[in-house]
């Protein structure tokens, strides 16, 4: 099993910025890669940014050049960095863990609160 501990989030301003950090923790062994998906109300879940162990990053058209995704290999991190936020960037984002022999049985962090308004 892995944990996964997100931080960071809360209330921005429209172009303002906001770091979230994911901590992993257990069977790390398991992971081929980590990254971030976000759910708004009334949608479904979609992929914001996700980066391979190997390095290899893959985002959102939505959020290309705006957001980056890195990781802390020492401290088993993954972070989101994301400026020129928008309204339409509120939304609950949850920490990914990508299961390494199948993708249905990824892990999940508990989701952290996303808002842009002025």
């Amino acid at each position: 099993q892995v944990r996964l501990v997100e931080s960071g989030g809360g209330l921005a301003q429209p172009g303002g910025s906001l770091r979230l950090s994911c901590t992993a923790s257990g069977s790390l062994f398991s992971i081929a890669g980590m990254g971030w998906y976000r759910q708004a109300p009334g949608k479904d879940r979609e992929l914001v940014a996700e980066m391979t162990t190997e390095g290899d990053t893959v985002y959102a058209d939505s959020v290309k050049g705006r957001f980056t995704i890195s990781k802390e290999d020492a401290a088993n991190r993954v972070n989101l960095q994301m400026n020129d936020l928008r309204p339409e960037d509120t939304a609950v984002y949850y920490c990914n863990a990508a299961y390494r022999w199948g993708r249905e049985n990824d892990y999940w962090g508990q989701g952290t609160q996303v808002t842009v308004s002025s």
